[in-house]
């Protein structure tokens, strides 16, 4: 199985920011008297099973010196996965069940990625759910963690322990407030991706189409 279109969907779902910087996060590493702040964190995003919104990413590409930009919608179903559908500046979508990755472009071509027989896409694919849908003791488990809390927001970094998240990424930062609004990935080659999420809004359930994104043909 080629493992390059899986690492690039995983990325994509790395939703990134311009990291604010007044505040060194990394004077802030997780402990005893931070551990519970983190915990309410973790359990308001959790709380919203499914989240909608519309994403801006920016890649920056070191060796080249210079940015990709998109943008698009996106859906975040805890139970299923995620759906990345870019609008600008081409169109395609992106899903990432629990255990395959479809992309779509189009004209109708598809390239479908099952995750039979590979434990890393499984790992990855658990990890990076286990970022997006706040389960604080699955990154308490899987990475090094700094955290710092204002009156209004929260800022979160994450150092890989995992050996599958680490292949391509050196470090997540998160930023929010009741919801995710922003995370950065530097990738190993220090590639930065950087999404901004906005719009949120969440619904009860799926429809019809959103449930049919999430089955693997």
């Amino acid at each position: 199985m080629n493992k390059m279109p899986v690492l690039i969907g995983m990325l994509i779902f790395a939703a990134g920011f311009a990291y604010p910087q007044q505040e060194n996060i990394f004077q802030h590493p997780l402990g005893a008297r931070t551990e519970a702040s983190f915990r309410a964190v973790c359990q308001s995003i959790s709380q919203r099973p499914i989240v909608r919104g519309t994403f801006e990413q920016e890649k920056i590409i070191k060796r080249l010196n210079r940015s990709l930009k998109s943008s698009g919608d996106f859906i975040i179903a805890a139970h299923l996965g995620m759906v990345w559908n870019t609008a600008n500046p081409f169109p395609s979508t992106l899903v990432l069940g629990r255990d395959f990755l479809i992309q779509s472009r189009p004209g109708g071509q598809r390239t479908l990625l099952g995750a039979s027989g590979n434990e890393t896409f499984l790992r990855m694919a658990d990890v990076i759910s286990t970022v997006f849908t706040g389960n604080a003791q699955g990154l308490m488990d899987n990475f090094e963690i700094f955290f710092f809390q204002s009156s209004s927001s929260w800022e979160i970094a994450l150092i890989p322990l995992d050996r599958a998240i680490n292949s391509f990424a050196n470090m997540i930062m998160m930023s929010g407030d009741t919801v995710i609004r922003s995370i950065q990935i530097t990738e190993q080659n220090d590639d930065i991706i950087k999404y901004t999420l906005s719009n949120h809004s969440f619904p009860e359930a799926l429809n019809a189409n959103e449930n049919a994104l999430f089955t693997f043909p």
